[in-house]
């Protein structure tokens, strides 16, 4: 489809001041389109690499998408929109991942996730990812981390721990700096 003329989406996602795509950016993206054989197939490569720039998507990163492959912002949208991987919003230094499957929630996963969103001052009753107001922390439940025979399981960013009480999630933020 041609993006000549673009419809508006029909949720906008956050708007990021001062997006912009830098030359090595622009020349990855240029990279992973050769890749495939139509531009639209390297959508998720795309998203993938601005998200790996910034850190999420934003309004911006899809209207950018869109007419870098020759798109609607609609088809970029509803990538960004089914795919929990792709981020909506911006996320913290530091992303604090429960696992809150079977194991998990009857190892004190829910209590545990409490436990953080009280100490960073979030709503333990919120869905979806929550941010510190600083920006350093971001604390979200997530599906299975493969580790059932050790409940709770957490990420905290790349680092994975088990059997998480809370004081093991105290001294796995403490290291956070």
């Amino acid at each position: 489809m041609n993006a000549t003329h673009t419809e508006p989406i029909p949720n906008p996602l956050q708007r990021q001041s001062g997006f912009a795509v830098t030359p090595a950016l622009e020349a990855e993206v240029n990279e992973l389109v050769t890749h495939y054989p139509e531009k639209r197939a390297a959508s998720l490569m795309v998203l993938h690499a601005i998200q790996d720039q910034f850190g999420w998507i934003s309004q911006e990163a899809v209207e950018w998408t869109a007419k870098k492959l020759d798109l609607q912002p609609i088809n970029i949208y509803e990538l960004v929109t089914f795919y929990p991987m792709l981020r909506q919003q911006p996320m913290g230094k530091y992303q604090i991942k429960v696992c809150r499957t079977l194991s998990c929630a009857l190892g004190g996963a829910y209590e545990l996730r409490e436990h953080l969103c009280k100490k960073f001052g979030l709503d333990a009753h919120a869905h979806g990812p929550q941010t510190t107001k600083d920006g350093k922390f971001t604390v979200e439940f997530v599906e299975c981390l493969a580790s059932c025979g050790t409940p709770p399981v957490v990420m905290c960013n790349d680092d994975f721990y088990e059997n998480v009480s809370h004081a093991k999630a105290d001294e796995i933020v403490g290291k956070c700096k």
